[in-house]
């Protein structure tokens, strides 16, 4: 479990998937040789096999007495098209608990955006129906965002709608927010669009220090040294692309803790420029 220290703030990894594999169905241009032109992606974020190592994890955010889990995940029981992710049984909440955090203890959830990875462990299975799955929590979404999905669902990986968004808003634990929503006085969203119409990032300042939270505004360190390899799953590819170079640019040698939210490893580093381009320094 990986932990780091804001000001304040403190921030925990939950992982509930890490592996290493082809990412060329997520990220075309990551060939295995690619990748392996890039020599600072090693030994974190490129396997020994050449393959990139991907990380699907949450965010605990601890503010102001304020426990913020950012994004939830693929979750367990959910029917997807994807082997990894299809009825998974794993053991997520558990680890909250054991960490301290049980479910009932959670007071908000924040999507950055609503794609199956980041909403899953929003609901649970009980006795044949969804429910939410931290019930005393609100759950922070931007109005943009749910209603471009509300307007294209078959677009998702799977019933994501029906399993994991619906049910939390029919419940009436939705807070509808804006892009640049202030959380606590330490967590504010910051609008990152183009990987989905209303994505947000998380931003954390406390005591003069500061982090921010990826979100899928970069799904891999490498578009650190590439900014212009997009996802295959971008909405809008050039406003991604628009958005990852300014994020990169802001942060570029300055204190800035940058929490990738599926980077593996250490995660988190600092974005150091590096020739015509970046790379994060871990």
């Amino acid at each position: 479990m990986q932990q780091w220290k804001i000001g304040d703030v403190t921030i925990t990894k939950f992982v509930e998937i890490e592996m290493a594999s082809s990412a060329t169905w997520l990220l075309p241009k990551a060939t295995n040789e690619a990748l392996e032109a890039i020599p600072w992606l090693r030994p974190h974020f490129v396997a020994e096999t050449g393959d990139p190592v991907l990380s699907i994890h949450s965010l605990l955010v601890e503010s102001e007495g304020r426990r913020i889990l950012v994004d939830t995940c693929v979750g367990n029981d959910k029917v997807r098209p994807m082997k990894a992710w299809d009825r998974r049984q794993g053991s997520f909440l558990r680890d909250l608990e054991e960490a301290g955090h049980p479910a009932p203890a959670i007071d908000t959830v924040l999507c950055t955006h609503l794609h199956v990875d980041h909403v899953g462990w929003n609901t649970r299975l009980e006795n044949g129906r969804w429910v939410p799955t931290f019930a005393n929590a609100r759950y922070l979404w931007n109005r943009v965002e749910y209603e471009y999905w509300s307007a294209n669902p078959e677009k998702q990986l799977g019933d994501v709608m029906g399993d994991s968004v619906e049910p939390v808003l029919e419940a009436g634990r939705v807070d509808f927010v804006d892009e640049r929503h202030v959380v606590t006085s330490e967590v504010q969203l910051e609008p990152t669009p183009g990987h989905t119409p209303g994505h947000v990032s998380v931003h954390i300042r406390s005591r003069g220090e500061e982090a921010l939270i990826t979100g899928d505004l970069m799904h891999h360190p490498v578009q650190c040294a590439h900014p212009e390899w997009g996802a295959s799953v971008d909405v809008d590819p050039g406003q991604a692309e628009k958005t990852r170079r300014e994020f990169l640019a802001r942060c570029a040698d300055r204190p800035v803790l940058v929490i990738g939210t599926h980077f593996a490893g250490p995660t988190a580093g600092r974005i150091v420029r590096d020739g015509d381009a970046f790379r994060l320094a871990v």
